[in-house]
């Protein structure tokens, strides 16, 4: 009875063809809540670091000083407290994988504060 059974799941699984997709040929189908990565629109962020110290695994670092916000993606866990408790929103879950990569990656977003006039060079 059960070589039976092993038998029908064996040739179910030979003609069904593959269950998983080759991710970076073939892009993943998203949903509209699907989580992706965290997305920031820099321009808007104060750099108050409650991202920061929000962030279970520490893969934010923002510095006041500089004007910049980093994210070290594989760290990332994707479970969006730290857009939650943004003040300003500037932080996003985009609904985008991450791309796949070897060694860490550390994305580092500085915002531009060279502010001129019209008139000066």
């Amino acid at each position: 009875m059960s070589v039976f059974k092993m038998s029908k799941t064996l040739l179910k699984n030979i003609f069904h063809g593959p269950y998983t997709v080759p991710y970076p040929v073939k892009k993943k189908e998203t949903y509209e809540r699907t989580r992706g990565k965290i997305g920031i629109s820099i321009d808007d962020c104060i750099f108050c670091g409650m991202c920061e110290r929000r962030c279970p695994t520490g893969a934010i670092q923002t510095d006041k000083a500089k004007t910049s916000w980093s994210i070290e993606r594989l760290k990332c866990i994707q479970c969006g407290y730290c857009s939650e408790v943004c003040p300003k929103k500037c932080l996003t879950m985009e609904n985008q994988y991450t791309a796949p990569s070897y060694g860490n990656v550390r994305d580092e977003y500085v915002k531009c504060t060279n502010i001129q006039s019209p008139g000066e060079s």
